[in-house]
């Protein structure tokens, strides 16, 4: 098998309403997982989605690309300054796809975000992973992240 040439290509903007709406699902999802309440998880989403998408548009600064291997979409890649103008950046989401996953595309996709940033003036990049995915946590490791805050929870 002959390896994959694995690329970003911005998300053409007839996608970004579905994709936006599907993170806000998958958000939601993500953070009751994590232990909070629904209401808490759509109030966070929403709050979230309404600084990073007002009227449904993507702020200049933010790069969504998709992730192509060999020209098929395989998932998806959101990076941006943490505040307008800042050289400090954050992975706001990468998803590969279910089927295309444990083959390299996230790796991939996260050094191309990286020289994506860097080139934009970026001096960092960060990111948050949920405690339950312990395949990325690995995975950002292994990048050489580093841990630069731990969020706890006991349930009662």
């Amino acid at each position: 098998m002959e390896p994959m040439t694995v690329t970003l290509q911005p998300m053409p903007p007839e996608r970004l309403a579905s994709w936006i709406e599907q993170g806000h699902s998958d958000y939601v999802a993500d953070r009751m997982k994590s232990g909070e309440t629904r209401e808490v998880a759509e109030d966070n989403a929403a709050r979230s989605y309404s600084i990073f998408f007002p009227d449904g548009q993507l702020l200049p600064s933010h790069r969504i690309f998709e992730v192509l291997a060999d020209g098929v979409t395989v998932g998806q890649l959101w990076i941006a300054p943490q505040l307008e103008g800042s050289d400090q950046w954050w992975v706001y989401d990468i998803e590969i796809l279910e089927q295309h996953r444990r083959r390299g595309y996230a790796r991939t996709a996260l050094e191309l975000g990286h020289a994506e940033a860097r080139a934009l003036g970026a001096a960092s990049i960060g990111l948050n992973v949920f405690g339950f995915n312990t395949g990325a946590r690995a995975l950002y490791e292994e990048l050489g992240y580093e841990i630069t805050s731990v969020q706890m929870r006991l349930p009662l």
